[in-house]
C-alpha cells in the first residue's frame, strides 16, 4: 500500500476523513465519522481522468472487499468505469461488479449494454468477466440476454470463456428452470469440448441441470476418463462422482458372479444326496453361472485404470472420490489399493480425518481385510479430538478378529485411563462389542469390566454396569457371582442408568440370587421417592417379578412400592403402577390376565445385538454429505443399482469423419518407415511394398473412435494393453497384412518344425566339430537370460521366408517369446550370422572362428544326458564324490541351467549353474546352487575357487571347496550355498583359476527362493484367511493350450516355483504351499480353473514383493 500512502500525502491526508481505519484505533473517533464523507477520496479518484488514479482506487476497493468491509456504497462510482479503456482497471471493475451486482441489481441493469459490449472484447479475461457479471444479475427480464450470451460464449475460441459459460449455466437454470431444454443443448456442446479447463465445469453444470440425462455422457465417456488426470482438482471430484453413478447404470457388478459360482459349486457338490427336483434346480443355477461368466467391460476397466493414479493426489477430496469409486465399482480383489491412500489422509487436519474415518468405518464393515495391515494407524493419540477418538475406536472394533483381539484389548486398557470421560465411555462400549462379536474373549472382557466396577470414577463404573448387563444376558447362569457383586453396588452408584441396569439384572435373574434380591428391593423401597424416573420404573418391575417368584417375602414390600408409585408426580409411573397392580393382584371382577403374569414378566428375552452405528450407512454414496449425516441431504442423488443385463456398449463408440481418417492415414504412411526393421531380411523388405490400411480388421470401430476423440486407449481397454505387450513391437500390424495366405504359411511352418525335431533327435555326442555349433545353440536356448531366437525359429525363417510374423510367432519356443521378438528385428540378414547365437554382448564372427580353430573338444548340451565318454563321466564322479553328498546334486535334465561364464569369455572354461532344490547341508537358510565346470581347452585348469564375494546387506555365501585340477575336456560339479535373504538381488563374486579371475553373478528367480511344505486342506484355508487384504494378489488369466488339465497346471506351477501341491476336494482348484527359505514366510498359491480355459490365480504371501513377482512368473508359465 505504498502507492496509497503516497497519494494520501499528496491530498493532504484526506483519506483519514473518507475511510476510517476500523482495525487500527477504535478510540480515535474515526468510526463515528459522518456517512456523507465516507470514501470521498476514492470517489474523487474514480472520477479522475487519470487511469493511474482509477487503478489505485480500484485496488484499494478490492482490498476492502477482501478484508470483509462493505463497499456497496461505491457501486455508482465504480460502475461508471466499466467502459474504461484501461484493461487493468476494467478487470478490477468486473471483480467488484461480480461481488455486488446481485445486491445492486437496478444500477447494474443500467450498464447492461456495456456488459454486452464486454462480451465482444478481444481480451478473454474481459469477455469472461462480462459474462460472469451478467449471470450474477438475478433479474428474470434479462434471461434471454443471458441465454444468448451463454450460447455465444460456449463457442468462444478461449477455453477460459467456455469454462465461464459452463459456470453461468446453473445460475441461469436456478433463475428460470423453463430454460432447461436450451441449456441442455449448450451442455451437450460443451461436453464435447476436449480441453481440460472446461471438463470439470461442464460436468458440474450437467449435475446441476440434468443429472438424469445419462445419454449425454455416452459419447464423451472415454474422453472424460482420459482427460481426468489433467483436470483441475475440484473438477476431478465432480467428474469422478458423476462417472461413479454412470458406471453403476452401464456396467455389470464385478462381484456378483463370484458368489454365483460359489453357490453353484456347492450345490453341484451336494447334488447327489438331493431329490430330482433339487437336482434340476441345482443344474439350472449352475447353468446360469456357466452361461454368464463375468468379463469386465473394457470401458469399466478404463475408468478404474485412469482413476487409480489420482490416489496420490495432494487434494484429500480427490483421494476420497477415487476411494468411493473403487469401493462401489471395483472387484473385491482390487479395492485394497485405496487403503494406503486413505491411511495417508489420516495425517491431515482433524476435519479431514473426521470425514475419512467416517468412510473408513463404513468400509471396514464389509471389507475388513483391506485395513487390517494398517491397524496401528488407527491407534488413538492423546492429542486427538474426542470425535476423532470415537471414530478410531469404531474402526478398531470393526477390525477386531481372533488374531488381533489381544493387541486391540491391550490398547483399550490404556484408553480407559484417559481423562476424557466421553472417550472412556465409548471405549467400554467398544470392549462390549468386541466381547459380543468374538466369543473367545467374552469371559476376558467380562472380567475386565467387573474390575472396572471398583474404579473411583463413577462414570466409568456406570458405563461398565450398562455393558456388563448386555453381556450377562448371553450367559446368565454362569455369572451369578457377578450379579451378586453388582447388587452390592447399589449403595454407591448414583448414575440413574447404571442403577436401573442393576435393578433390571436382579429382577430378570432373581432366581439365581434368591436371597439378595428381596434385600435390594427393601433398600430401594426406602429411597423410592428420591430416585429418578428411570430407576423408579425398574423398582416397580423388580417388585412385580419378586412378587411372582417369592411372594412370601416380598408381598408387603410390593404393595408398599405400588402405593408409593400410585401417587407419584410422573403419570408414566402412576400408569405403570396401576397396570401392574391389576395384573399381579387382581380385583374380584377382573383378573383374566393374572394367570399369564409370569409369562409376561419372566419371558425369555433375546440377548441384545451390539451393532456398529455404521452398519447400514453404505446405502449412501461414500464421501457424500448424506453419508456423513446419515440422512438424505438436499440435492443428493441415489447411487443406482447394478443392471442385471449389461446395456449396449456400442453407445460409447464415436464415429470419425472421413477427413480425419484420411489425415491419420497420411500420418501413418509418413511414420511407417521404421516398420522396415521388423523384416528379418532385405529381400523380404523389397517384397513387402503393399500398402496396409491404417486400421486392421481386428481393431474394429474402436480404433478410429479413440484416436480421433482424444487420443485415448482403444475400446478394448485393458485388453488392448495386454495384447500389445504379448504381441511385441509391430506384430499386430504385420499379422493383419496377409490374412489370405496365413493357412498355407502355417502348413509350411508345421513341416519345417517336423524337420527341426528330426534333426535334434539325430544329434549325438560323437558328431564332429561341425555339429558343435548346433549343440551350442541348443545349450544357449536354455539360458533364460539370453535374448536370442531359437534355432528352429531361424531355420523356419529360411524355409518359409514369405510368412514373416505369423510363422515367426508359431515357431518360437514358448518360454522366450517376448525376448526373441525383440532380437528378431536386430538380427543381420546373412546366412552366416544365422549359425551364430545372439548374446547379451555381441561378438564378432572372427573371434568365434579363431577360437574354434584352437578347440576341438565338444561341449555337451544340457538336454543330452549322456556325456562324451564313460571316462569323462567317471572323472566327474570322482571329483564330486569327495566334495558333496550325492543327494544334493540334481540331474541336469530335471532343472533349468543358467550360464555363469561363457566358454569364450572364460577362455575355454565354461561354467553353468542351477538351483538343485535340495536342502543345503551346512545351513538350512541357504539355497543350494549346483555349479558345473567344463574345461574345453587342451590344457589343465587349476585351483578353481571363489574370491571377493560382493553381497548385499544380510546376504551370506558358503563357498564350494577349491578344485585342484580340471583336466582337458573334463567336467566337475560342485555345490555352494547362498542366503539371498528372500530377495532376487544378485550375488556377485570372482571365479578364480591359477591364471585368471572372472567377475560373475548369480541371480535367483523368485520361485527358487522358497521351499515346499506339506499342509492339509484345512490348514491351507486357515493360513489363507490370515493372509488377506494387501497380502493377497489375484489375477485373471486364460490358460495356454498345453495347460488344459490339472497335471499340466501342476507341472507348470512347480517348475516356476519350488512349492508342493496341497490336497484339495475340488477338481477345479489346484493349491500349492511353500515358505521362503530365509524368513519362513508362507507362500500359498491357488489356481481356480473356469470354463473356456479361463482361470484365476491367487497368491497369499506375507512378503508382498515376493508375491507380486511370483504372480508374473506363474502367469507366464500358465499362459504359454
Amino acid at each position: 500500500m505504498s502507492a496509497s500512502s503516497a497519494f494520501s500525502d499528496d491530498k493532504g491526508g484526506s483519506s483519514n476523513v473518507g475511510e476510517p481505519e476500523y482495525g487500527h484505533d477504535p478510540a480515535s473517533g474515526g468510526i463515528f465519522s459522518s456517512d456523507y464523507k465516507r470514501h470521498d477520496d476514492l470517489k474523487e479518484m474514480l472520477d479522475s481522468n487519470k487511469d493511474s488514479l482509477k487503478l489505485e482506487a480500484m485496488k484499494r476497493i478490492v482490498a476492502m472487499i477482501a478484508r470483509g468491509k462493505n463497499a456497496s456504497e461505491l457501486f455508482p462510482a465504480v460502475v461508471k468505469n466499466v467502459a474504461c479503456k484501461n484493461i487493468e482497471v476494467k478487470k478490477l471493475v468486473y471483480v467488484y461488479l461480480v461481488r455486488y451486482a446481485e445486491e445492486q441489481q437496478d444500477l447494474a441493469l443500467l450498464s447492461i449494454s456495456t456488459f454486452q459490449r464486454g462480451l465482444k472484447d478481444p481480451n478473454q479475461l474481459i469477455r469472461a468477466s462480462a459474462l460472469r457479471v451478467l449471470s450474477s444479475i438475478r433479474v428474470t427480464i434479462i434471461v434471454p440476454i443471458m441465454m444468448l450470451a451463454i450460447k455465444e460464449a460456449a463457442s468462444d475460441m478461449s477455453p477460459y470463456v467456455r469454462k465461464t459459460a459452463a459456470h453461468a449455466i446453473p445460475k441461469l437454470y436456478s433463475l428460470d428452470p423453463e430454460q432447461k431444454d436450451q441449456l441442455i443443448e449448450v451442455i451437450e456442446k460443451l461436453l464435447a469440448d476436449k480441453t481440460t479447463l472446461v471438463a470439470g465445469s461442464v460436468v458440474m453444470a450437467f449435475e446441476e441441470v440434468c443429472p438424469e440425462r445419462i445419454d449425454l455422457i455416452h459419447k464423451n465417456y472415454r474422453k472424460l476418463c482420459n482427460l481426468l488426470i489433467d483436470v483441475e482438482e475440484w473438477g476431478q471430484v465432480v467428474i469422478i462422482n458423476m462417472l461413479t453413478r454412470y458406471a453403476r447404470t452401464q456396467f455389470l457388478n464385478p462381484n456378483i458372479n463370484e458368489s454365483l459360482l460359489e453357490e453353484g459349486g456347492e450345490k453341484a457338490f451336494y447334488g447327489s444326496e438331493e431329490d430330482e427336483e433339487a437336482k434340476e434346480e441345482n443344474t439350472e443355477a449352475s447353468t446360469v453361472a456357466k452361461r454368464k461368466p463375468y468379463v469386465m467391460d473394457p470401458d469399466h476397466r478404463l475408468l478404474l485404470r485412469n482413476t487409480k493414479p489420482l490416489l496420490q493426489s495432494r487434494n484429500a477430496a480427490v483421494v476420497m472420490a477415487v476411494a468411493q469409486l473403487y469401493f462401489h465399482l471395483a472387484p473385491k480383489a482390487e479395492v485394497g489399493v485405496i487403503a494406503k491412500a486413505l491411511v495417508r489422509l489420516m495425517r491431515s487436519h482433524s476435519e479431514v480425518q473426521y470425514v475419512v474415518l467416517q468412510n473408513v468405518a463404513t468400509m471396514t464393515i464389509k471389507r475388513r481385510g483391506m485395513f487390517e495391515p494398517y491397524l496401528k494407524s488407527f491407534y488413538i493419540r492423546s492429542t486427538d479430538p474426542t470425535q476423532i477418538k470415537v471414530l478410531k475406536l469404531e474402526v478398531l472394533t470393526n477390525l477386531a478378529n481372533e488374531t488381533n483381539i489381544s493387541t486391540i484389548l491391550r490398547e483399550f486398557q490404556t484408553y480407559i485411563k484417559s481423562m476424557d470421560k466421553d472417550f472412556v465411555a465409548a471405549t467400554i462400549q467398544a470392549i462390549g462389542r468386541c466381547a459380543t462379536n468374538i466369543g473367545e474373549v467374552r469371559d476376558t472382557c467380562l472380567n475386565g469390566l467387573v474390575q472396572l466396577l471398583s474404579n473411583r470414577d463413577e462414570l466409568v463404573v456406570a458405563e461398565s454396569v450398562v455393558v456388563i448387563k448386555k453381556l450377562l444376558q448371553m450367559q446368565p447362569e454362569q455369572h451369578s457371582e457377578i450379579i451378586k457383586h453388582m447388587a452390592k453396588l447399589t449403595d454407591n452408584i448414583q448414575v440413574p442408568m447404571a442403577r436401573a441396569s442393576i435393578l433390571w439384572l436382579i429382577g430378570e435373574y432373581c432366581e439365581h440370587v434368591p436371597k439378595i434380591a428381596p434385600d435390594v428391593l427393601r433398600k430401594m423401597a426406602k429411597t423410592f421417592t428420591n430416585e429418578e424416573d428411570i430407576v423408579k420404573l425398574q423398582i416397580i418391575n423388580l417388585a412385580a417379578k419378586l412378587y411372582l417368584t417369592n411372594s412370601k417375602q416380598t408381598k408387603l414390600l410390593t404393595q408398599y412400592v405400588l402405593n408409593l408409585a400410585k401417587y407419584d408426580q410422573n403419570y408414566d409411573i402412576r400408569d405403570r403402577a396401576r397396570f401392574i397392580r391389576q395384573l399381579i393382584v387382581p380385583m374380584d371382577k377382573g383378573g383374566a390376565l393374572n394367570k399369564y403374569a409370569k409369562k409376561l414378566f419372566l419371558a425369555l428375552k433375546p440377548a441384545p445385538v451390539l451393532e456398529s452405528p455404521f452398519k447400514d450407512r453404505d446405502h449412501f454414496q461414500l464421501g457424500s454429505l448424506s453419508h456423513l449425516l446419515n440422512a438424505k441431504a438436499g440435492g443428493y442423488q441415489e447411487l443406482p443399482d447394478w443392471p442385471e443385463v449389461a446395456p449396449d456398449p456400442s453407445v460409447r463408440n464415436v464415429e470419425v469423419k472421413d477427413s480425419v481418417i484420411k489425415l491419420l492415414e497420411r500420418v501413418t504412411t509418413l511414420t511407417s518407415v521404421p516398420e522396415w526393421t521388423k523384416c528379418s531380411s532385405r529381400d523380404k523388405r523389397k517384397d513387402k511394398k503393399v500398402e496396409k490400411p491404417f486400421y486392421s480388421d481386428s481393431e474394429g470401430e474402436s480404433g478410429p473412435t479413440e484416436s480421433a476423440d482424444s487420443g485415448s486407449d482403444s475400446v478394448s481397454g485393458s485388453e488392448s494393453s495386454s495384447s500389445s505387450e504379448d504381441s511385441g513391437s509391430g506384430s499386430e500390424t504385420e499379422d493383419s497384412e496377409d490374412d489370405s495366405d496365413s493357412d498355407e504359411e502355417e502348413e509350411e511352418e508345421k513341416k519345417g518344425r517336423k524337420k527341426i525335431v528330426q534333426r535334434k533327435m539325430k544329434t549325438s555326442a560323437s558328431e564332429s566339430a561341425a555339429s558343435e555349433e548346433s549343440g551350442n545353440e541348443v545349450k544357449m536356448q536354455q539360458k533364460p537370460k539370453m535374448g536370442n531366437r531359437s534355432k528352429s525359429d531361424e531355420e523356419s525363417e529360411s524355409e518359409s521366408s514369405e510368412s514373416e510374423s505369423d510363422s515367426e510367432q508359431e515357431s518360437e519356443s514358448e518360454t522366450d517369446v517376448k525376448t526373441k521378438k525383440k532380437v528378431s528385428a536386430s538380427n543381420p540378414p546373412s546366412k552366416q550370422t544365422k549359425k551364430t547365437t545372439v548374446e547379451k554382448k555381441e561378438m564378432s564372427l572372427l573371434d568365434l572362428d579363431d577360437f574354434e580353430s584352437t578347440t576341438s573338444h565338444q561341449v555337451t548340451p544340457v538336454n543330452n544326458v549322456l556325456s562324451n565318454s564313460l571316462v569323462t563321466d567317471l572323472e566327474g564322479l570322482s571329483l564330486t564324490d569327495t566334495m558333496i553328498p550325492s543327494a544334493t546334486i540334481a540331474s541336469p535334465s530335471s532343472v533349468k541351467m543358467y550360464e555363469l561364464l561363457h566358454r569364450i569369455k572364460g577362455e575355454g572354461l565354461a561354467v553353468e549353474y542351477c538351483f538343485s532344490r535340495q536342502p543345503f547341508s551346512f545351513d538350512k537358510n541357504m539355497l543350494a546352487v549346483q555349479i558345473q565346470f567344463s574345461n574345453n581347452t587342451t590344457s589343465e585348469v587349476k585351483n578353481l575357487h571363489v574370491e571377493e564375494p560382493k553381497l548385499q546387506s544380510g546376504m551370506r555365501m558358503k563357498e564350494f571347496p577349491e578344485i585342484d585340477v580340471l583336466p582337458p575336456s573334463g567336467s566337475a560339479t560342485v555345490v555352494m550355498g547362498i542366503d539371498f535373504c528372500d530377495s532376487t538381488q544378485a550375488a556377485n563374486f570372482q571365479l578364480c583359476t591359477h591364471t585368471r579371475k572372472f567377475f560373475v553373478s548369480i541371480q535367483p528367480p523368485v520361485g527358487e527362493l522358497m521351499t515346499p511344505i506339506f499342509m492339509t486342506e484345512n490348514e491351507f484355508k486357515k493360513e489363507q484367511g490370515k493372509l488377506m487384504g494387501m497380502n493377497e494378489i489375484t489375477e485373471k488369466l486364460v490358460l495356454g493350450e498345453i495347460c488344459q488339465n490339472d497335471h499340466a497346471i501342476v507341472q507348470r506351477v512347480t517348475s516356476a516355483a519350488n512349492i508342493s501341491r496341497v490336497p484339495c476336494g475340488s477338481d477345479k482348484e489346484c493349491r500349492f504351499a511353500g515358505k521362503t527359505v530365509t524368513s519362513g514366510s508362507l507362500v500359498l498359491v491357488t489356481v481356480l480353473t473356469k470354463e473356456e480355459g479361463a482361470a484365476q490365480l491367487t497368491i497369499n504371501c506375507e512378503k508382498m514383493v515376493i508375491g507380486t513377482m511370483l504372480v508374473k512368473d506363474i502367469l507366464q508359465a500358465l499362459t504359454q
